[in-house]
């Protein structure tokens, strides 16, 4: 004869796992290292010093 299971402890399980792959799902979608953040970063302002550099002066 099979164990007794705890209905209630399985949703919870299961919730846990779908949260968990949801989590894991998001981190590859959005997630980026600081060292990429900062990057991006320094490149726009990069951007934004070449572009105001090329303005006329009225």
């Amino acid at each position: 004869m099979a164990e007794p299971v705890n209905l209630n402890r399985f949703r919870k399980d299961q919730a846990r796992a779908e949260k968990k792959a949801r989590a894991n799902q998001n981190a590859v979608k959005f997630g980026r290292n600081k060292a990429e953040k900062q990057l991006d970063r320094s490149r726009l302002e990069n951007a934004k010093r070449d572009l105001d550099g090329h303005q006329n002066e009225p």
